[in-house]
Parts: C-alpha cells; structure tokens; sequence
C-alpha cells in the first residue's frame, strides 16, 4: 500500500513573520496581531510603542 501526501506549497521559513508591537517599556503588548496594519492601528506611537516584524525562525526584527 502506498501513502499519498497531499501537495503542500514550501514557504520559506525566512519569510514567515509575526507582527507585533513593542510597548514604550520595551516589552511586547500580550496579545497577536493579523496584518501590520492592524499592529498600527492598535500601537500608540506618541506614546513609543513601534511595530515590528518578527522572523519566526530566527527571532529576529525586520
């Protein structure tokens, strides 16, 4: 008997981000975000809070 796998599209592991915001104290806000834009909507930048792309793979901001 032989398996098939179902086709699942490769994503390049460098590629996959997580957005989120970084609070003024330097810490993350505790809760995920869908889309940069929503990250932006949600931070207060006069407040000092950024957005940031987290790489998955390698924890490291883009």
């Amino acid at each position: 008997m032989t398996d098939h796998l179902p086709d699942v599209a490769w994503t390049d592991p460098r590629d996959q981000v997580e957005v989120v915001v970084m609070l003024a104290n330097g810490r993350l806000a505790g809760r995920s975000f869908a889309s940069r834009a929503e990250a932006e909507a949600w931070a207060r930048p006069e407040e000092g809070e950024r957005v940031l792309e987290l790489n998955l793979v390698c924890s490291c901001d883009r």
